[in-house]
């Protein structure tokens, strides 16, 4: 993390003592986050990041900032303070009343936090384990990135101590849904395959960005539905997430797969030159990269 963080309107330094028991999202974990890549002093896709933000909060009801810009503009705050025009940027909205632990004195609904980082190298390829029944599709929170991100947290470190980097979350209906913090793709041809949101996945911003805006010539990109059996027939996979852009799979655990990386490779390309064409177009006064 970065010498300073964000609380509310102000910057302050990242050692700060800001948060108090009596924050009912502080300890029940009652809130919402998300993660962006700032680029060029960009906050890459803003808007669909505060849309997601904004519909996950009104789902767990979590009180929430209703202007987009001001938003923004507190975010950019940080990102000068820290001279953080190229790194990972972590955003929460925490639930501050309600319950009986409610502290005294907490006159906010809710509290804005945020913090930075450097961008992080995450290899060439991805190792994948595999966690069966980690997802349940018809609960009413699923795909929901909420602050309560413990079991996520388990099933990451769990894989780095099995020997790999992500794993693959079956749902209840053993259906491929997602990683803990990443998106899967398949590769069929010049098919593309994800998983649906009824499979139980988030919808990641990365995933949205490659199903409705990146358009390469033969390629066709849609949501189906995925099973272990799928993978293995699959010419090869790939993971997405906000600070991971596309990244292939080595191995899954138990299964065979290919490697096939042609399909990818273009889409990344493409989707390197959706980044750039977006931070030229969105480029603010203040920026200096």
């Amino acid at each position: 993390m970065h010498d300073f963080m964000l609380v509310n309107e102000a910057v302050l330094p990242a050692s700060s003592k800001t948060m108090a028991p009596g924050q009912v999202g502080a300890v029940n974990g009652w809130g919402v986050f998300s993660t962006l890549r700032v680029k060029d002093g960009v906050l890459f896709e803003w808007q669909r990041h505060y849309n997601r933000m904004a519909k996950d909060a009104a789902l767990l009801k979590v009180p929430f900032p209703d202007s987009s810009d001001w938003f923004e503009a507190q975010l950019h705050k940080l990102i000068e303070a820290n001279h953080a025009h190229n790194s990972t940027l972590r955003v929460i909205v925490l639930r501050n009343k309600g319950g009986m632990w409610e502290g005294p004195s907490i006159d906010r609904p809710f509290d804005l936090y945020a913090f930075t980082t450097n961008l992080k190298n995450w290899g060439q390829s991805v190792k994948l384990g595999l966690v069966p029944q980690a997802r349940h599709a018809a609960n009413q929170f699923a795909g929901t990135k909420m602050l309560s991100w413990s079991f996520n947290l388990c099933m990451y470190d769990q894989a780095h101590e099995n020997g790999f980097d992500e794993v693959v979350l079956l749902n209840e209906r053993d259906e491929v849904s997602e990683l803990t913090s990443a998106n899967l793709f398949a590769v069929y041809g010049n098919l593309v395959l994800t998983p649906p949101i009824s499979s139980g996945c988030l919808p990641g911003i990365t995933r949205a960005l490659l199903l409705e805006n990146i358009n390469v010539p033969g390629i066709e990109i849609k949501e189906q539905t995925l099973t272990l059996a799928d993978l293995e027939k699959a010419d090869g996979l790939f993971i997405t997430s906000s600070t991971r852009d596309l990244l292939p799979v080595a191995s899954v655990q138990s299964i065979r797969i290919n490697q096939n990386d042609e399909i990818r490779q273009r889409l990344s390309r493409a989707f390197e030159q959706h980044l750039e064409n977006y931070t030229n177009t969105h480029q603010r006064p203040s920026t200096r990269p």
